[in-house]
């Protein structure tokens, strides 16, 4: 009998695609993240609101993903962040709260992706990366993706819980 896999035990899952609302920034993250969070919150929470006053079915707001396309590849200070946070299937359109941040509605594609629970700083990270890139290679996949992050806590948290993620592929 196998062991039981630990929380922050790599996993390869499936993954439904997600309609989400989309903000984009190009820079370090402490420094992208002030400026996008503001709009992207806002045009979630007014259609989260704006539902609940037409008295149609709301929807709970989700934790905040990041996708990093370029970040194996160039300074943290050029990175390109894409930020989303899940929206119902239905949203036709988002009211934009911040002028000069567009918020986007996209699908994002997931199907069988690779993920592990990081605990503590987003600093830290690089252990539980490296742990994953290698669980990804010994069950016989690759990376298909842009790295992901899902964040389960505020930044300010007594313990960080973030999930990193790939999606992958049988090599």
């Amino acid at each position: 009998m196998s062991p039981k896999p630990g929380k922050n035990d790599p996993q390869i899952i499936e993954m439904p695609d997600q309609k989400m609302a989309v903000v984009r920034g190009k820079g370090a993250p402490d420094k992208v993240f002030p400026v996008t969070m503001p709009a992207l919150y806002g045009a979630v929470y007014t259609l989260k609101f704006g539902l609940k006053k037409q008295g149609l079915e709301s929807f709970k707001v989700g934790p905040l993903r990041a996708q990093y396309p370029d970040a194996v590849s160039k300074d943290k200070k050029d990175w390109a962040i894409v930020m989303g946070i899940p929206i119902p299937d239905d949203t036709k359109e988002l009211f934009q709260k911040v002028p000069g941040v567009p918020v986007t509605i996209e699908t994002w594609k997931y199907g069988t992706v690779a993920q592990v629970l990081h605990l503590g700083a987003y600093d830290q990270e690089t252990e539980s990366i490296e742990k994953l890139h290698r669980f990804i290679g010994d069950q016989g996949y690759e990376i298909a993706g842009d790295h992901e992050e899902e964040y389960l806590t505020r930044p300010d948290a007594k313990v960080v819980k973030t999930i990193i993620r790939y999606p992958v592929r049988k090599k």
